[in-house]
């Protein structure tokens, strides 16, 4: 069976009658609160972004964590924060995507806490600079129960990779992936489907081929390719890539370079999904890296209090009347579309 059919196929396999309703719900409230242009929710996240740790190995450019950056604190999630949140979570939610800044795998509790997730059948992904994926961890990813396994491969030789993934080793990349392929394999498993993902650059965009068949010679089930958030992109910078269709911008007639999406006064994202942080601290998406927007810590409330909160709410119906108040919303690229 084709990989992305089998991974599809498992991804619907965790919809319960459940889930379902409150899937219908989300998306009533969504376009309810979008055309009339109000604040109404009904429903829980079909999909939370659970961060693992801001720790990261790695120095990459335009990455709050390879910078060390952060304003805000740097540490592991904690197994009693995640369990208490997903036990809450479980009946609706479908999609739990591991990671948010740093590198998932150095929280020690890292894969146990993907089988807790695993466990209550909910789809478990992440993404890794697959550094640490030894022949040990390799296997527990594959027993854990883990569903996608994203790897950050943004080269095809190490003078290339290194020159985002400042201070990575290709070969151990390569290594990690070949781990993860002999693991599936020897234990019999379709889990993880395990995807390249290429940060398309102006030093790798000629590449992109080579990824391709690099990752059909390591036995890769999918490869995607991905643009670049720059932050400070009015001016440009060396890492836009020359071909068009893998930038997120465009130059002006001023000269200056603006952001090819229009910010439409809407956001699926803050209707379906959210961001908890490592230490319980909850905001809009992924695209607020340094938690300016808090909406509110799971250290304090349910979330189902949380999620229903005046806080929330106004956050809510400040994207429905004028979204480009919003600071984080100023470089997104995403979240206006419910299918793409």
């Amino acid at each position: 069976m084709n990989a992305k059919i089998a991974d599809t196929l498992n991804f619907v396999s965790k919809l319960t009658l459940k889930r379902l309703i409150n899937a219908l719900k989300i998306l009533a409230s969504y376009y309810y609160s979008k055309f009339a242009k109000v604040s109404f929710i009904k429903g829980m996240p079909m999909s939370i972004s659970f961060e693992p740790t801001t720790s990261c190995n790695l120095r990459c450019p335009e990455c709050p964590s390879g910078l060390r950056s952060f304003t805000r604190p740097t540490g592991m999630l904690e197994g009693e924060l995640f369990k208490k949140t997903i036990d809450e979570l479980a009946p609706t939610l479908t999609y739990l995507i591991f990671y948010f800044q740093g590198e998932p795998f150095l929280n020690p509790q890292f894969l146990q806490l993907v089988k807790y997730a695993s466990d209550k059948k909910i789809y478990t992904a992440t993404s890794t600079n697959a550094h640490y994926l030894n022949e040990e961890i390799a296997k527990l990813t594959v027993t854990s129960g883990l569903d996608r396994l994203i790897i950050s491969i943004d080269g095809t030789t190490q003078e290339t990779y290194e020159q985002y993934r400042i201070g990575g080793k290709l070969d151990k990349v390569i290594e990690g992936t070949k781990n993860i392929v002999k693991w599936k394999k020897a234990l019999k498993s379709k889990t993880p489907h395990i995807i390249f993902q290429f940060l398309v650059v102006k030093p790798n965009e000629h590449q992109i081929n080579e990824v391709y068949e690099l990752a059909h010679s390591l036995g890769v089930d999918e490869v995607k390719l991905k643009t670049a958030q720059i932050y400070d992109f009015e001016n440009g910078s060396p890492l836009l890539p020359s071909i068009d269709k893998y930038a997120r911008y465009k130059k002006n007639n001023q000269g200056k370079y603006e952001i090819k999406r229009n910010l439409d006064n809407s956001c699926w994202k803050m209707w379906h999904s959210c961001v908890i942080t490592w230490d319980g601290k909850v905001v809009p998406c992924c695209f607020d890296k340094d938690a300016h927007y808090q909406l509110g810590d799971m250290n304090a409330t349910s979330f189902n209090t949380l999620w229903t909160s005046k806080s929330y709410q106004a956050f809510r119906k400040t994207l429905v009347k004028s979204r480009s108040e919003i600071e984080i919303c100023k470089n997104c690229t995403e979240g206006t579309k419910v299918f793409t």
